[in-house]
């Protein structure tokens, strides 16, 4: 009982520091923009952000409620995520087992890896237009990079002696594969899964720059545009808290199917 009470107090106290520091953040705000020692156009004060956010909830903006820019956001990315999950970790279980495969997909992942993926906002609206198929595909594509790669290498580090025991019982080629080999590489596909899942949110901005009419990279822009500070701050803080609770989301999935791990 010693151990699991002396890691459950460390834990609380790490989360005690991490509430400190916010909490810091926030006076240090508060106590710059009311002594005037930062000008309001450049950082506007707590008070007036949320005066300005209980507008944007009342009102909306730009013709659209609130909600509206967040699920079109939410829409975008989990579309394009989902489609790189499906499409990548296949794809990645194929070039990890295959040498053909690799050695016919691994240049192409090679070549594309290190293009950033708003580069390609020329071309997604030259060949797909500026509807919500270039955003979304925008959002594949970057999923898609991070899992494939993620999961062929994980594939690649399975022990071979986990192969070779399943091998000797009897396993087939696809009951080892699905019994054996996909559950050893998990770590490295689950690892994939999250980078692409905040890499995703992340492009999501950049996805809303195709003559997008709404979503909070939208807002965030067009706010910016009329200099209109104070939503421009609102838009990066709901990213930012949204962002936040994804990666808390994919932790807990993370922590959920590999609870096996270090035991």
């Amino acid at each position: 009982m010693t151990r699991p009470l002396k890691n459950l107090s460390g834990q609380a106290t790490y989360s005690l520091i991490s509430w400190a520091t916010v909490a810091a953040i926030l006076l240090l705000w508060y106590f710059a923009t009311a002594g005037g020692l930062v000008s309001a156009f450049i950082l506007p004060s707590p008070s007036n952000l949320w005066a300005e956010f209980r507008e944007l909830v009342l009102k909306g903006y730009a013709g659209k409620t609130l909600t509206d820019h967040i699920l079109a956001s939410l829409f975008r990315t989990f579309t394009g995520l989902g489609l790189g999950i499906a499409i990548g970790v296949p794809v990645g279980l194929l070039m990890g087992s295959s040498r053909v495969a690799n050695a016919i997909l691994g240049p192409i992942f090679s070549f594309l890896r290190p293009i950033p993926p708003i580069a390609f906002i020329p071309l997604m609206i030259l060949y797909f237009g500026i509807g919500e198929f270039s955003k979304i595909a925008l959002i594949f594509l970057a999923a898609l990079y991070y899992v494939v790669l993620n999961t062929s290498a994980g594939v690649r580090t399975v022990p071979q002696d986990l192969v070779r025991a399943g091998q000797n019982m009897g396993l087939t080629r696809v009951r080892l594969f699905s019994k054996v080999v996909f559950w050893a590489a998990l770590p490295h596909i689950m690892t994939g899964v999250k980078t692409a899942t905040a890499i995703s949110w992340a492009i999501v901005v950049a996805a809303e720059l195709i003559a997008a009419q709404a979503g909070l990279g939208f807002m965030v822009m067009d706010a910016t545009t009329f200099f209109r500070v104070p939503n421009v701050y609102i838009g990066i803080i709901i990213i930012g808290l949204i962002g936040v609770t994804l990666e808390v989301i994919t932790l807990a999935i993370d922590r959920r199917l590999l609870h096996w791990m270090g035991k």
